[in-house]
């Protein structure tokens, strides 16, 4: 008879089962409630399925809706094999690709045979999916050889499938997953069936184009995208999200707001008008004032820097492919040869500021009485990112950061990031987003120095953010394993919107190895030299997303103080148009921003005009208001009006445009 396996569950007690055995017999041992409710096992911490048998003493828990995460990536990762039967059996001769599963949902790349798909195909494919998860059939995993692989592909016309398989390893482990007669290469895992899956939880949201492989030399595919969830009431919030996001997008409401542009003579760069950079100016005052406050001392570096200092920082050999490199000579004027020789040295434009606040560090001798050291930039810096990855201000080419450096002793470093933790979580409050987690991110995989420095780098940020009273499951506090940069750990700080989006802006990393590179050095209390820690920091993260992220966060409608434009006196009558150009002028000198609108147009399309660009507040004269010296208020989304006298909308509008920190 063959040695039993022992199973320990997760309440420690441990159940003897015969090799053969399955998750899902250990689950409907239990119970039928669990059986029913298993969907898939995590098996010594990694998920797999809940029909392959053990192999061996294990530690098993079972995988059920309860636990979202594992629960909704293997009803995305179903979804896309379903997607897939579904296109196939509806257009003959389509070759598949891969299909991932994503963050809110799933795709798949197709070679369609005749044509691009488009979104008229997408109710027809939503169809046949739901007629597949009806049929219940079962998910079942078989292991073949690279050879089955690349026959089967090659017999079934399924090109792009058989040169990946032909690229994959002898060595590994090679699986296929079958629903019916219908098989993907795949790693797994997936749900016991098709059946498992709601069939109104999901939708196809969109088509787009996309390389094979990711190379625009390659073929272009067909990708479809899907949303999928547990059940329709996730769906449901989630295609209300997606409306809500689409009525906020910052490049729809910065056009109806005259913000900002952007256009194809200068790829990923902002075209600021003058109320964008109004909103800009307001947002960098503020943080000027909040660095003062704090005791940063400001600095401006370069832009361009000899490729051989960052050689020496070692952004060159990590980094050089985000970089936009120039080279050192003049350009030839004449018609004939190149316009380059291709002999200069080369320089690049700095895709950050450290290396150059390095180098300010190092001049003059520097005691461990001068630290620590806080130096800020907000540094303009270039990152060659690929065209297709832009989006709008939220990913660009050219951008500002909220940028500092802070070199302290190895004794200050935890109280600095505490205070840092506090500066920050202020900021948040006055920018109107209450909500945000930390997260910290760990050494990863390909890094600068040594296991010791890296044990204490992380160590002393959990330290940091446990002196804030921070590491709390209310603050989002989660250990990110592999996430950290080369060179150090970091804290990575993310907001949450009003429509419960997050995204990642503020950030410090505890940095020692650039310190060594770039050999700055201070004196200590010992009279030797020692190397000074180096906090790498932002806030805002830059300037162009995180006024993205503001715009999308208020839906344009910014808290007074932000506002490009403050206020806008109306007139109803053209006899009101010297007293509102007075009242503007009252305005102006009260420090509000005022706009006059004296256009011959009746005031209703005065106000709708002015409610799209998300004016906050408008101030209505006629013929009445001016002979008694009065003003209709009226506020942005709201149908009622006030009247009242100059001097009190003086008053009012005053103390809402005094931004918070000089309350």
């Amino acid at each position: 008879m063959s040695a039993m396996f022992r199973i320990t569950l997760p309440d420690g007690s441990v159940r003897e089962v015969a090799p053969g055995t399955t998750p899902a017999d250990v689950a409907a041992a239990i119970g039928p409630g669990l059986a029913k409710a298993a969907l898939a096992a995590r098996i010594d911490g990694q998920v797999r399925d809940l029909n392959r048998p053990f192999e061996g003493d294990t530690n098993l828990a079972l995988v059920t809706a309860k636990d979202e995460a594992d629960a909704l990536e293997l009803v995305r990762h179903d979804l896309a094999h379903v997607m897939a039967e579904a296109v196939q059996h509806l257009f003959p001769g389509t070759q598949i690709t891969f299909g991932p599963a994503t963050d809110d949902g799933f795709y798949y790349d197709f070679a369609p045979k005749d044509r691009p798909f488009t979104e008229e195909d997408l109710p027809a494919i939503e169809a046949e999916m739901r007629r597949i998860i009806a049929r219940n059939e079962p998910f079942t995993r078989e292991v073949w050889t690279r050879e089955q692989l690349i026959e089967t592909w090659k017999k079934q016309g399924e090109t792009f499938k058989a040169e990946w398989a032909a690229e994959l390893p002898d060595n590994e482990e090679l699986t296929i997953y079958r629903q019916g007669a219908w098989l993907d290469m795949c790693r797994g895992p997936h749900m016991a069936s098709t059946g498992k899956l709601d069939p109104q939880a999901f939708k196809l949201t969109r088509v787009s184009g996309a390389y094979w492989r990711g190379d625009q030399k390659n073929a272009m595919l067909s990708r479809i995208y899907g949303t999928g969830w547990l059940n329709k009431k996730q769906l449901d919030q989630h295609l209300f999200m997606l409306e809500e996001a689409a009525k906020r997008d910052h490049r729809k409401i910065g056009q109806e707001m005259d913000l900002f542009h952007l256009q194809s003579e200068a790829q990923g760069s902002v075209f600021w008008h003058p109320k964008g950079f109004l909103l800009w100016r307001q947002l960098e005052a503020y943080m000027r004032r909040r660095l003062d406050a704090a005791d940063y001392a400001e600095v401006k570096t370069p832009q361009l820097m000899d490729a051989k200092q960052w050689e020496q920082s070692g952004h060159w050999g990590k980094y050089r492919e985000n970089m936009f490199v120039v080279p050192d000579e003049v350009p030839n004027t004449e018609d004939e040869g190149a316009v380059l020789s291709g002999e200069g040295d080369l320089m690049a434009l700095k895709p950050m500021n450290c290396p150059a606040h390095v180098l300010i560090f190092k001049q003059g001798i520097k005691s461990y009485r001068d630290l620590p050291i806080r130096m800020a930039e907000f540094g303009c810096c270039h990152r060659n990112e690929p065209h297709g990855a832009l989006h709008g201000i939220m990913r660009v080419r050219q951008f500002t950061q909220d940028d500092a450096h802070i070199f302290v002793r190895e004794d200050q470093l935890v109280d600095e990031v505490r205070k840092f933790c506090e500066l920050l979580d202020s900021v948040y409050q006055h920018l109107g987003f209450d909500s945000y987690a930390i997260k910290l991110a760990l050494r990863p995989e390909k890094r600068f120095g040594s296991e010791e420095m890296w044990d204490w780098a992380e160590q002393s940020l959990r330290d940091a953010v446990a002196a804030t009273g921070r590491d709390t499951p209310e603050y989002g506090w989660e250990e990110l394993p592999g996430e950290g940069a080369f060179y150090a750990p970091k804290l990575e700080f993310h907001l949450t919107d009003a429509i419960g989006r997050t995204w990642q802006v503020g950030t410090i990393q505890t940095d020692t190895v650039l310190p060594e590179r770039l050999d700055a050095s201070y004196v200590g209390e010992d009279g030797n030299r020692h190397r000074p820690i180096m906090l790498h920091r932002a806030i805002l993260g830059t300037f162009e997303r995180f006024i993205g992220i503001l715009i999308e966060h208020h839906a344009g409608r910014f808290p007074l103080w932000l506002s490009p434009v403050q206020a806008v006196v109306a007139t109803i009558v053209s006899d009101a148009d010297g007293y509102a150009e007075d009242v503007a002028a009252t305005l102006g000198k009260a420090g509000i921003r005022v706009e006059t609108d004296l256009r011959n147009e009746k005031i209703n399309y005065k106000v709708r005009e002015h409610s799209v660009a998300k004016v906050p507040v408008l101030l209505v004269v006629g013929k009445r208001e001016a002979e008694e010296g009065k003003l209709a208020v009226r506020r942005l989304g709201s149908q009622a009006q006030q009247i009242v006298t100059v001097d009190e909308v003086v008053a009012m509008l005053r103390e809402e445009a005094t931004p918070p920190d000089l309350r």
